[in-house]
């Protein structure tokens, strides 16, 4: 068997054997994979049948495929190898998928791999504990590959556009926001803010007449440096306004509900 590629090869080589003689059916498998082809994937699950399927349904799209029979393998992998998705089981022997995603999401080389949780548990509280946690999105037992699949592409298009979308400097009305310099003017003249504050300023910039709760506006100022509360949210923007002079006034008080960034002049 040849491959042009080292990393479909690696697919070829982690898939179960009993898939081999399917490999001629699935170009993809031993070709150029895909234009996703580089893009690791780490499967959590005790099911050694769901493992194999779903290492080949990846493989067979062209992704690097990487699994994990229970939670301390998993951690072991994420950290060692940094997979662009993991799809986590939550029922796992030992440490359960939740305390997974809870230890990986603290961690700065993992806090931003997406993940999808997958578990026969279709409570409406375990849904809510997974993506309050950080869960990209939650797929219940038992599920379609294909479904899958293309919810995986779903979730790292977004990852991919939030990345270009956070790099790229923001013009909105007098204001040019740059994210990778973390620089702000207003008319062209620059603005001091704190790391919170510019954070702040940037998630309520983005989108212009969209209103955010302060739990919201606390989710997108999360740092490991500092401290952010709903509490503390007012007292972020009482400063920033006060910065900001009369550019200030951009950012409107929606009474009982949180803030927004005025949508026009």
């Amino acid at each position: 068997m040849t491959f042009e590629k080292d990393s479909c090869k690696e697919n070829y080589e982690r898939l179960p054997k009993k898939f081999y003689h399917l490999i001629n059916d699935y170009p993809s498998i031993r070709k150029g994979c895909s234009a996703m082809a580089n893009e690791k994937i780490l499967v959590v699950d005790d099911e050694v049948d769901i493992l194999e399927l779903m290492t080949f349904n990846l493989a067979r799209e062209g992704y690097r495929v990487f699994t994990a029979d229970n939670g301390e393998k998993a951690i072991k992998i994420a950290k060692s190898e940094i997979p662009d998705m993991i799809i986590l089981d939550l029922m796992l022997p030992g440490i359960d998928g939740l305390e997974v995603a809870r230890v990986l999401k603290s961690r700065e080389n993992t806090k931003a791999i997406p993940i999808i949780m997958v578990s026969a548990k279709g409570d409406e509280s375990d849904i809510v504990s997974g993506l309050e946690l950080g869960a990209d999105d939650y797929v219940t037992k038992p599920f379609s590959p294909k479904i899958l699949i293309a919810r995986i592409r779903v979730v790292l298009r977004r990852k991919s556009d939030e990345i270009s979308d956070h790099s790229a400097p923001l013009h909105v009305h007098a204001f040019m926001i740059d994210p990778q310099r973390r620089e702000v003017t207003v008319n062209g003249n620059p603005v001091e803010l704190t790391f919170t504050e510019f954070q702040v300023l940037h998630f309520l910039a983005k989108r212009p007449g969209w209103v955010f709760t302060r739990s919201q506006i606390v989710d997108a100022a999360k740092g490991d440096n500092y401290a952010v509360t709903d509490r503390s949210v007012d007292v972020q923007i009482v400063g920033l306004r006060k910065k900001l002079g009369d550019a200030g006034k951009f950012i409107e008080t929606v009474r009982g509900v949180g803030y927004r960034f005025r949508e026009r002049s």
